[in-house]
């Protein structure tokens, strides 16, 4: 699999549970301008990497704007530096030569049909760009799995869009268009796995490096949930939106998907990032697969469980 990400907290604790998996063959980490500039995504992309004692696995720098837009950034969720209260610094292991639009071409088309996943935890600029330059990605791929979008939950940056979608409607409209076969985590899933007090403090109670890291992305995300959205009852806790992706590809029966077609508003400033996700489709047809129901608590399990046996 490859993962393309914006880290960012949740993306951190995406990447730390996909090191730690060792049924995932990652060929690679690409990354992209989006919680915060790419600079600094490929930095933090590195950073977990050295914690995971991972550095095996490549990571490249990818698209630093969207394709039409401006750069929006959603520092106020993810701190300065993307990674909530951990400290930026730079990493021994420089990131790999060549873009991330170059390795996510070159690993897809030169493996077998359909045996690569890519796991999309930020805006869909990445691989726009790869299905401009090599179309047939769209019928090699397999599948993409992509944390962005929303429905019933409503949006989380506007009344109706979500995040990942809106920093690049563009491409987002261009990916969804593709052909490409998508299973899609948007906030009427992510919005049921929260990371409530007992279960970051399982988290902590493992003990090493990887759960360290990833319990602290959870209690940066708490408090600033809490902050600047609210908190309802005294045991809530704020989402968990980009590990749903790997969590999926390891463990598919921790959600419930639904035959759909997505297609995404690009052009009003109104409803930009807007998904439309339209569930009367033929299923036998239907390119397109949306989370309506996760557990919770299966999820956090899994997060556990694999970091427990992390390397570090």
């Amino acid at each position: 699999m490859i993962i393309d990400c914006d880290p960012g907290v949740d993306d951190a604790v995406g990447l730390l549970l996909a090191f730690a998996s060792p049924e995932l063959d990652l060929k690679a980490v690409t990354t992209v301008g989006g919680n915060v500039p790419v600079e600094k995504t490929t930095r933090n992309a590195r950073i977990i990497r050295h914690v995971a004692g991972r550095d095996d696995v490549p990571v490249h720098a990818g698209a630093a704007r969207p394709l039409k837009r401006e750069p929006a950034g959603a520092g106020e969720f993810h701190g300065a530096e993307g990674l909530g209260d951990l400290e930026a610094v730079e990493p021994d292991a420089p990131a790999a030569e060549g873009s991330a639009v170059e390795a996510i071409v070159r690993i897809v088309m030169e493996a077998e049909p359909t045996s690569v996943a890519l796991a999309v935890m930020g805006p869909m600029t990445n691989l726009a760009l790869a299905l401009r330059a090599e179309p047939r990605l769209a019928e090699r791929l397999g599948p993409v799995v992509v944390m962005g979008g929303a429905r019933s939950e409503g949006g989380n940056i506007t009344p109706s869009a979500e995040f990942n979608i809106w920093a690049d409607p563009d491409a987002a409209a261009e990916v969804f268009a593709s052909g490409c076969e998508m299973v899609v985590f948007g906030l009427d899933a992510t919005h049921q796995v929260r990371g409530t007090e007992d279960r970051i403090a399982a988290l902590e109670a493992v003990g090493n490096a990887s759960a360290a890291i990833a319990a602290s992305m959870l209690r940066f995300s708490q408090r600033i949930e809490r902050e600047i959205v609210g908190w309802p009852t005294p045991d809530w806790g704020a989402p968990l939106h980009d590990p749903c992706t790997v969590a999926w590809l390891l463990k598919p029966g921790l959600f419930r998907l639904k035959p759909c077609r997505i297609e995404v508003e690009a052009d009003s400033d109104l409803t930009r990032g807007h998904t439309a996700v339209e569930f009367r489709v033929d299923p036998a047809s239907a390119r397109h697969l949306w989370a309506v129901e996760a557990d919770g608590q299966g999820v956090f399990d899994l997060i556990t469980e694999r970091l427990r046996g992390a390397a570090r």
